[in-house]
């Protein structure tokens, strides 16, 4: 036993638990599978010889590695079926995310959508080399490849996502000033408003799951969108709107009549809104209320 009555095992879960389930949610993007994820790992750490470990860290995030690609897999059947865009699931995150440009980065609905254009395999290993700075050796034993198989599947998977990648993010004072020309555009129902901080080619997803209504495809250019937000969502009764920080990234929180209704989260590239993401999904809606801490290290 420690010094606090826990146990060696259980303090070094703790002590990681943030960063695997960052490391878990940037492959998965479902919060609800990352707990599943993490309850694995738990009780397979358990029943790991700590002697016989020379670096746990590295360990919990093999572990969890594994545990995160095989929930990949099966996320894959059920993406296949869902009704309409699929979109992350947002988490509300602290302050200190946003600040954090690189974690920021990482975690924006722009770029996990990028990640969700690659194969598993290709995912996991991109994840934890970009984003985590983990060794080719460290992948290769946590997928069981060798490590030049590893250098060869990054590289396959950078060239991919570098041709999909979000501009370089904008600034953050930047992103919430266009936030708040958004905001007050609807509020307000001022079309052109809305036009001047929306790029000419925006594209909006939503996501309702089959549980709300939403758009069942993208809707693209400024016209279309303005369209949409002030025809549909700022024309309802009782709309209010809240800014706030999700995945560490200027978003808003929509109410409908004192209920929650979703989360718009933004693409801001240098002043204009280049992507829209209206997540409505109730189910995906549970990390809203109260923030999830993320690492990279």
């Amino acid at each position: 036993m420690s010094n606090h009555g826990i146990d060696p095992a259980t303090e070094e879960f703790v002590a990681h638990r943030n960063l695997l389930f960052t490391v878990a949610y940037e492959m998965l993007g479902s919060a609800a599978d990352v707990e599943d994820v993490l309850q694995e790992t738990w009780l397979r750490w358990i029943k790991v010889d700590l002697d016989q470990v020379q670096d746990r860290r590295a360990y919990l995030v093999r572990i969890t590695t594994r545990q995160a690609l095989n929930r990949l897999r099966t996320m894959k059947r059920r993406k296949e079926a869902y009704v309409g865009p699929w979109l992350p699931e947002p988490l509300l995150t602290t302050p200190d995310v946003a600040e954090d440009v690189e974690l920021a980065d990482s975690l924006s609905m722009a770029m996990m959508l990028v990640l969700e254009t690659l194969a598993p395999t290709e995912r996991a290993v991109f994840v934890l080399r970009e984003a985590f700075d983990v060794s080719y050796e460290e992948i290769a034993a946590a997928l069981d490849k060798t490590p030049a198989a590893v250098r060869q599947i990054a590289h396959r998977a950078r060239r991919h996502v570098d041709a999909r990648r979000p501009a370089k993010m904008t600034s953050l004072g930047k992103a919430q000033a266009a936030r708040e020309s958004f905001q007050r555009a609807i509020e307000t129902s001022d079309l052109q408003g809305l036009l001047d901080v929306l790029s000419t080619d925006v594209v909006l997803l939503s996501d309702g799951g089959g549980l709300r209504q939403s758009p069942p495809r993208p809707i693209t250019g400024a016209e279309k969108v303005s369209r949409f937000i002030l025809g549909g969502l700022g024309k309802r009764a009782g709309f209010g709107s809240e800014p706030t920080l999700i995945n560490g990234n200027p978003a808003l929180v929509v109410h409908v009549d004192g209920q929650l209704d979703g989360v718009i989260a933004f693409r801001v590239d240098e002043a204009r809104i280049t992507g829209l993401y209206y997540v409505r999904n109730p189910e995906k809606l549970t990390r809203i209320a109260s923030g999830t801490s993320l690492t990279l290290r």
